[in-house]
């Protein structure tokens, strides 16, 4: 027990979010008589939020480097109406149609991270300016219309699900299996990390701890699965979410690029001093964001089956809140993928919940902002304990 208070005092930021998530999902659970945690409202909540999901990973690159993009809702927007167009109207085909929308979303990233990075224009003004462009050229390329529907092979990704191939009953007997290798390898991959920081003679918590730490996380994975199991399996864009997650996490842990994204927010120029090419990680950070503001608006536009003017609106509060909610620093050079994650999962229950519950969007939208007020506080009054 004193180790696990030690644990907790030490990263209270990071258990935080862990406990605020596990609240409300029991806040709710208790107030919705359990519909929030029903199979398929827990399959909604992760293809409703995938869109916010994946802005908030390249959000809080942007942010840990300390700018921030306003434009991410617009260029979803006009990528999803680029991609109506070739799709619905011109007939292209899916292989080619995709790829043109991936670079154009990765050209105007281009676009903001030349002007940001080179040209030291603000982001706040180039992002803005980045919004309203691409919100009128929406409107230009749709004609103020909306297209539908997409082909099915384009839905694929955001509203269809593995197939059972050992077929099962009841239960969709392949998300089981998936469920089991899944906890089977995180205990493996955890178990082989612990011997290497005890050969390295890098503290660990206590074998106790360990084990009790494998056990509730291997209970979580077996709840999450069982959900899943229960309505119609996993859902292929979670396969997506799963792979852009490690990637990024790999990326922002591991490799010198993602520490010298946290070196450039914690001080540029010193970071530049140390030999950080940091006019270079700017812009590639912006054409990442542009990327996945791509994939976003695909997504989008594949679950409503539809390009609309009105696509992409708040998206960017949503993942800008998403980022700072999962405790990333709007200063700079703090923030995590797996704290996005969290933060974008709570914003998603948030709206989940209080929609089932028959709250009007007018208070939900005041209950969020009192929450993204509250994770900002929060920040900044454990930086001032720190100093």
């Amino acid at each position: 027990m004193k180790e696990f208070k030690k644990l907790i005092t030490q990263n209270l930021d990071k258990f935080g979010m862990v406990i605020a998530l596990v609240g409300l999902v029991l806040i709710f659970s208790f107030l919705t008589g359990g519909t929030i945690i029903s199979p398929l409202n827990v399959t909604n909540i992760i293809m409703q939020n995938s869109y916010v999901i994946i802005l908030a990973i390249g959000m809080v690159l942007v942010i840990i480097t300390g700018e921030i993009d306003l434009s991410v809702g617009s260029i979803a927007a006009f990528v999803g109406a680029v991609a109506g167009v070739m799709l619905i109207n011109m007939n292209l085909s899916l292989f080619i149609a995709v790829p043109i929308a991936l670079i154009i979303g990765g050209l105007i990233g281009a676009w903001h991270g030349f002007w940001i990075a080179y040209m030291k224009i603000p982001a706040f003004i180039v992002t803005l300016a980045g919004m309203l462009l691409f919100r009128g050229l929406t409107m230009v390329t749709l004609g103020g219309r909306t297209l539908a529907p997409f082909p099915s092979a384009f839905r694929v990704i955001s509203s269809r699900f593995l197939d059972d191939w050992l077929n099962g009953g009841e239960y969709h007997l392949l998300t089981i299996v998936i469920g089991i290798i899944a906890i089977i390898s995180y205990v493996v991959l955890e178990i082989k990390k612990r011997k290497q920081n005890k050969e390295l003679n890098v503290s660990v918590e206590s074998k106790g701890f360990f084990i009790a730490k494998l056990i509730a996380i291997a209970l979580v994975i077996a709840a999450f699965t069982e959900r899943l199991a229960a309505y119609a399996g996993v859902p292929y864009i979670f396969f997506l979410l799963l792979v852009l997650i490690l990637g990024y996490s790999f990326f922002t842990n591991r490799t010198i690029s993602g520490r010298h994204v946290y070196a450039i927010g914690g001080n540029e120029k010193a970071a530049q001093l140390s030999g950080v090419k940091t006019q270079k990680i700017k812009f590639w950070v912006f054409v990442n964001m542009g990327v996945l503001s791509a994939i976003a608006g695909l997504i989008f536009a594949g679950r409503l089956n539809a390009a609309t003017p009105q696509a992409g609106q708040n998206f960017e509060l949503d993942a800008i809140a998403a980022a700072v909610i999962g405790g990333a620093s709007l200063t700079g050079g703090a923030g995590t993928v797996i704290g996005a994650l969290i933060g974008a999962l709570i914003m998603g229950i948030l709206d989940n919940g209080m929609s089932i519950l028959g709250i009007g969007i007018d208070w939900q939208q005041s209950i969020k902002a009192l929450v993204l007020l509250g994770a900002v506080a929060f920040d900044i009054l454990n930086k001032n304990k720190r100093k």
